[in-house]
């Protein structure tokens, strides 16, 4: 019954996969192209005679091919497959909503309206068929005509006056299309010869002449239009950033003067460099006058506008250039507000000044975006400064809600809340308390008495908008337009039936600082976690494979008849602490003492050495993953990169941490005799403290290939060394491999380390590659493809294991990375990518050299869900 319900599934499959494929198959590209008409298949570009592959210049042609997925015009064949004119019928179901089957049963039968209705559905199909598909470009000799035009104008800005174009068009590859060659013919390109200048005021002749030097135009250059627009672009900047604050862009012009029609010896060119005077516009006219060099007069700040209605302040306080406006309503101390603003009386104005107030006010997250208005004194050649703010509610609360399931919890519902209270203590001080809960049920996989996990935890973290040093003026190291904040933070959280029931308490006290966009720099000083199992004597219970491996050497029949009956149940399997019999020792902890102690030896026909090294190999990793932990770490990390928005794929971005774990408490214990356990390590409140130095480096590039087609790479590293007091990493600070945002291929825990076969449950280690490659494309509409390799593992090196196939060798162990392929759907929803991967294991290490090729590649395919891209 069972194979004849998995062969009708299969057929039903087979024969789904075989319509969907019929019906791509079968679809006809020029279904909707006119029988004299050529669909445009490629556009090549030629400049002097030489094919040229630029995203600039491709843009410039207007009828550009069908987009295709894999060659394969997917857009332009799903437009194909909607009926003609489909909207009218469709938009007149639509608008009967109301009783529309009420009316229509009055004349016409129930079948005939049944059939009516999937005439509507075929037309509504029609609709959203021609709403994600794309129509056919068929070539227009018009607009061929017109894009030669836009290549020439190009060149033209390049220099290149006397460029020759025309352009090709060939039919006679396959039926109906038209591939068009666009060739452009260069030219001797036109040289600046000279540079002069014509220069109305003073104060921006004075100016310009200081800094001449890092013009972007240069005599004995190639004429390029983008330098003179970039040169404008300076001058702008560098006029408003000295003083001269109302300096329009439209005073700089420029007078060239070339001849097109002379001899290629003499194509040179004349540049004149024209800044005019202040245009002020007038009611009835427009009159200039010379631009002057303004400086900072008065500073007014109110800090609360909107509760005064502009009527002014109840109170006003001096407090060195500023002078500060109050209500009741709003306090704030005068220093964290003078510390945000860079306005100095008596100062020359600069634009950046009034950019980073702008930029410090409004990260201190205590005011709405704030309004910075100048008032001009002519007579005085200075600028008097209104600063109006309007402070954000004081209290803010916030609350989430989510359902999720996975193959431990069969449901889980999480809930939590969070309060913001902002300015807490005048000094734009921010305190957010947070916390909160998920409850649900196990799945019936998970072995344990209950069947119902929880786990709870808070937060509290105090933002100050300075650096906090005691003792030490840190503004000169970082200036308060790095925005520098300090942070302290302590949170908790307890877990019931997940695991071996950690119960965490960490605290972090560091800071942060970002110098501009793209830089951003965090140094935690103190950073401590300590993770409490409360329940350690489930471990065997919670890793299953570990206690399978166990087990298995256990119940071998030359073992077995060694080992003491007491420690195996009715099934002859190990018991574990909490299913052994009261009195008796647990199976498992029972069987490891024997073996490590010599009570089973090894022996012919029974244990074997092999059996040996694993026994203690479990042991081992029981106590690493049972015992409490204290990591007591100092780490900076330090990210940069030059992305200009979110629609931006032309990018890097770089990530550095460096973190120290155990150093203080070692040089302390040098100063205060501290308590040893049996391994000679130092404790601290009874807990051993962890000490290691570990380094990550993080690269993502990012390459607009064109039309939203983006190849994305990334390449990370990161290790953790062991010293001191520590033979090993923890294992909440070790790396693992796999999962939706690394090898998409294998599950999380499941790669690794090394060569090994995912032997454990949670599989871990301290040294890691990973290597990602993907390209995304568009598909239609809001889906978008992407097809990835992943590649990467995870080892031990300089720690306590020394199984070869786990540990990092040198070069040669690279031949254990493992390689994952596969093909992925992206939804964007606005605010973020819904995710669908599907990874298949390409090279897999584990195996033997023989089989290691896509030996599992069809076999074991890995779905993942994410938000968001990976990387």
């Amino acid at each position: 019954m069972r194979a004849a319900l998995c062969s009708r599934t299969n057929i039903a499959k087979l024969s789904l996969f075989s319509f969907l494929a019929t019906v791509v198959l079968s679809c006809n590209t020029l279904k909707k192209v006119e029988e004299d008409a050529y669909l445009v298949a490629k556009n090549t570009i030629l400049v002097d005679s030489v094919k040229v592959k630029d995203d600039d210049l491709a843009s410039l042609i207007i009828q550009a091919p069908n987009t295709s997925l894999l060659g394969y015009p997917l857009r332009l064949n799903l437009y194909n497959l909607a009926k003609e004119n489909p909207d009218s019928l469709y938009q007149v179901w639509l608008n009967k909503k109301e009783n529309r089957k009420k009316r229509l049963t009055k004349l016409l039968s129930e079948k005939q309206v049944e059939r009516l209705g999937e005439s509507f559905f075929v037309a509504g199909l029609g609709k959203w068929l021609k709403d994600i598909g794309e129509p056919p470009v068929v070539l227009d000799t018009s607009r061929t005509r017109l894009s030669l035009e836009r290549l020439s104008a190009y060149y033209d800005s390049q220099g290149y006056f006397n460029n020759r174009t025309k352009y090709v068009i060939d039919s006679t590859g396959k039926k109906q299309r038209a591939k068009v060659n666009y060739e452009i013919a260069l030219g001797d390109p036109f040289i600046i010869d000279s540079i002069g200048n014509d220069i109305s005021s003073r104060a921006v002749d004075s100016l310009y002449f200081l800094h001449a030097r890092q013009s972007f135009i240069k005599p004995g250059e190639r004429f390029d239009l983008s330098k003179f627009n970039r040169e404008r672009e300076r001058l702008t900047e560098l006029f408003r950033n000295n003083g001269i604050r109302n300096f329009q862009q439209s005073s700089i012009t420029f007078d060239i003067a070339r001849d097109t029609l002379s001899t290629a010896a003499d194509r040179k060119m004349n540049i004149t460099l024209n800044i005019g005077d202040l245009k002020k516009r007038g009611e009835n006219e427009v009159t200039t006058e010379p631009y002057k060099v303004e400086r900072i007069g008065s500073v007014d700040v109110y800090t609360d506008y909107l509760a005064s209605n502009g009527k002014g302040a109840t109170k006003t306080v001096a407090y060195g250039d500023y002078t500060f406006h109050y209500t009741d309503n709003f306090d704030i101390k005068p220093k964290t507000l003078a510390n945000a603003i860079y306005f100095k009386k008596d100062s020359i104005y600069r634009d950046i000044d009034k950019i980073r107030t702008a930029r410090q006010l409004n990260s201190l997250n205590i005011f709405k975006y704030p309004n910075l208005i100048p008032e001009e004194d002519s007579t005085a050649n200075q600028v008097n400064y209104k600063v109006y703010l309007a402070p954000k509610t004081k209290y803010s609360l916030g609350t989430n809600f989510e359902v999720s399931r996975s193959n431990i919890r069969r449901l889980g519902i999480g809930m939590g809340a969070s309060l913001l209270i902002r300015n807490i203590f005048k000094g734009a001080e921010n305190l957010s308390i947070s916390g909160n809960a998920t409850f649900g049920l196990l799945s019936n996989s998970v072995i344990f008495q209950e069947s119902v996990f929880s786990e709870i935890g808070g937060d509290i973290t105090l933002d100050f908008p300075r650096i906090w040093f005691p003792f030490i003026n840190t503004t000169k190291l970082i200036p308060n337009y790095s925005l520098p904040k300090t942070r302290i933070a302590l949170g908790t959280s307890f877990q019931r039936n997940i695991g071996l029931d950690k119960q965490t308490f960490n605290t972090v006290y560091g800071y942060n600082w970002t110098p501009d966009d793209f830089t951003r720099n965090v140094l935690e000083l103190i950073n401590v976690q300590f993770v409490r199992n409360v329940n350690a004597n489930r471990f065997f219970n919670v890793y299953q494979n570990t206690y399978q491996q166990l087990n298995n050497i256990a119940r071998d029949p030359g073992v077995i008849a060694q080992a003491n009956p007491d420690y195996f149940n009715a099934d002859n399997n190990l018991t574990t602490p909490n299913q052994a019999p009261e009195g008796l020792v647990a199976g498992t902890t029972g069987f490891i003492d024997d073996v490590l102690n010599g009570s089973i030896p090894v022996s012919p026909g029974g244990l074997t050495q092999e059996d040996f090294d694993d026994v203690r190999s479990i042991n081992e990793r029981e106590i690493r993953l049972t015992e409490d932990n204290l990591i007591f770490t100092t780490n900076y990390t330090f990210n940069k990169n030059n992305r200009n928005g979110i629609a931006d794929n032309q990018f890097y971005q770089f990530r550095l941490r460096l973190e120290s774990a155990g150093n203080l408490l070692s040089g302390i214990s040098n100063l205060i005799p501290f308590n040893e356990n049996n391994d000679n390590q130092l404790l601290v409140f009874g807990v051993p403290f962890s000490q290691y130095l570990k380094t990550e480096f993080d690269y993502v590039k990012y390459w607009d290939l064109s039309r939203n087609n983006v190849l994305a790479a990334r390449s990370f590293v990161g290790i953790a060394v062991p010293y001191g007091n520590s033979r090993n990493i923890p294992f909440v600070r070790s790396y693992f491999g796999g999962g939706s945002n690394d090898n998409r291929a294998w599950f999380p825990y499941s790669l690794g380390p090394g060569r090994t076969s995912a032997v454990n449950d949670f599989n871990e280690a301290n040294f890691k590659i990973a290597l990602n490659l993907e390209y995304r494309f568009p598909i239609a509409g809001d889906i978008n493809g992407a097809i990835f390799a992943d590649a990467g593992n995870i080892w031990n090196v300089f720690d306590d294991v020394e199984d070869p196939e786990a540990t990092f060798n040198g070069i040669s162990s690279l031949k254990d990375l493992a390689l994952g392929t596969g093909f992925g759907l992206r939804y964007d929803a606005t605010y973020f990518i819904i995710r669908l991967d599907m990874g298949f294991k390409t090279y897999n290490p584990a195996l033997s050299h023989s089989e290691r090729w896509f030996t599992d590649y069809f076999r074991n395919p890995v779905l993942n869900v994410g938000i968001n891209y990976p990387f």
